[in-house]
């Protein structure tokens, strides 16, 4: 017999557990959590901490799973509508605001810190430096919970759901079963699922599925900016001036050679760079930061990402950031390091040389090699502009010692048409999350989970 449900939601992330969270504490429906990996206890990475390279496990455990990406992230909660994500462009500046306090609350509630970032008069001078060297400097408090407390406060929420709804886990939702409404899923192994209400949830690593799913059921889609770029690794006193104030420092920059916007992303002071994977059918091997509350590195590293926003006729924002990865990962088996000193010389950078450095590299089964043979001219010259005028307020970032990581790619290039309270053009289908292009992060994504829940709460009163 199919199993009916009052809400299913595809995703373990941040964003279905919000979602989860939100509904269980106002009613009693009968939930099911559907995530394609493993619980946050059975999930790590075989080669993490070792020199072999990425085994290309499916679904990639560092991004798939109960707690999602989030559960590996570094746990930076960014505590403003103006970076990561477009909630504000749904709720407005005022209503997204509110939703963001009422989010890190509960974070608060089952562990978060208390400590608060880029707050005080210092962020106003580090923000005057910043436009002296073309820079903008996105002030936000951020607090920040370190890789291995954000997966216990995931798993403490976790605790908190497991007697109020089901998870059915290591499942992968193949099909949404859509009758004029929507009346439920299918999954991979032939089961259906039946529901009243559906959340989609399914992280950036489910991206590609989703756009697959709404092209299917002949949904509108509105392709977000394609995020390409490199992970950057200094010694941690380059950053320091920065990252003791800001913990992360959010610039912006307008490319002088091509007029492109390049950002900073996911600074991890004395943190680690990592791989991870896209997982599903086609995997490629990508690079990430993480940063810890217990222990240091002796080096910072952050990404600087390039937006691009394409036009007609290009309709593969995803399929155009993995075919860039795969380039690195034919090139290297996995993740490609070069120096800076090399790259501006023309040269490939070799193990002797990397040793021979002032900048030892966190991963290390990085290959050394040649970046310019993967990212595109553009995009290199622009990110080569940045390090040089990040050089002026934090002296030693643009040092011929400095390591570059590539490729970093962050899928979040497909956005459903979607209502003011996330309902998709199918009735009470809603989307969530990174992988619905809403969110770029924890908070947002966390956010954008309650927005849905407290929509079917409403629905369900009448």
């Amino acid at each position: 017999m199919v199993e009916k449900y009052d809400v299913i939601i595809v995703g373990g992330g941040p964003a279905g557990i919000f979602a989860a969270l939100e509904l269980c504490k106002a009613s009693d429906l009968k939930i099911l959590i559907i995530e394609k990996g493993k619980d946050i206890d059975d999930r790590y990475c075989p080669v993490r901490d070792r020199t072999s390279s990425c085994v290309l496990c499916s679904p990639c455990n560092v991004v798939s799973g109960l707690g999602g990406a989030g559960a590996f992230s570094d746990g930076k909660l960014t505590l403003s509508s103006q970076v990561g994500g477009q909630l504000d462009s749904f709720l407005g500046v005022d209503s997204a605001e509110l939703l963001i306090k009422y989010v890190d609350d509960i974070y608060l509630e089952f562990g978060a810190p208390d400590k608060l970032y880029g707050m005080g008069d210092e962020v106003n001078e580090i923000k005057r430096k910043a436009s002296l060297a073309e820079l903008r400097l996105i002030p936000v408090p951020i607090r920040h919970l370190g890789t291995e407390y954000c997966r216990l406060v995931l798993k403490t929420i976790r605790d908190y759901l497991a007697p109020h709804l089901e998870f059915k886990l290591e499942t992968m939702v193949s099909t949404i079963i859509n009758d004029g409404k929507v009346s439920g899923v299918e999954t991979e192994a032939g089961e259906r699922f039946d529901c009243r209400y559906l959340i989609l949830a399914p992280g950036r690593e489910g991206a590609d599925w989703l756009t697959a799913e709404a092209r299917r059921l002949e949904l509108t889609i509105h392709n977000n900016p394609v995020d390409v770029g490199i992970r950057v690794e200094v010694p941690v006193a380059v950053m320091e001036g920065l990252t003791t104030v800001l913990h992360e420092a959010k610039l912006e920059f307008i490319s002088k050679s091509f007029d492109d916007r390049i950002r900073t992303f996911c600074m991890c002071p004395a943190g680690e760079v990592i791989m991870e994977t896209t997982g599903g059918s086609d995997p490629v091997i990508t690079v990430n930061g993480h940063s810890y509350a217990t222990h240091s590195s002796n080096n910072t590293n952050f990404a600087l990402l390039v937006s691009t926003n394409f036009t007609e006729p290009f309709r593969e924002p995803i399929a155009y950031g993995k075919y860039l990865a795969r380039l690195a990962n034919i090139l290297s088996g996995g993740v490609l390091v070069q120096r800076l000193g090399d790259l501006l010389a023309g040269r490939r950078s070799t193990s002797e040389r990397i040793k021979r450095g002032l900048v030892q590299p966190t991963l290390k089964n990085a290959i050394p090699g040649d970046i310019s043979f993967v990212m595109p001219y553009r995009h290199l010259s622009g990110i080569i502009e940045m390090l040089q005028a990040i050089n002026k307020l934090a002296p030693g970032v643009a040092s011929l010692h400095t390591l570059l990581y590539g490729v970093e790619v962050k899928f979040y290039s497909c956005k459903l048409q979607l209502s003011s309270n996330l309902e998709t053009e199918i009735n009470n289908m809603f989307a969530a999350g990174d992988g619905a292009g809403i969110s770029r992060g924890l908070i947002e994504a966390s956010a954008s989970g309650v927005v849905v829940a407290r929509e079917i709460l409403k629905r369900n009163t009448y």
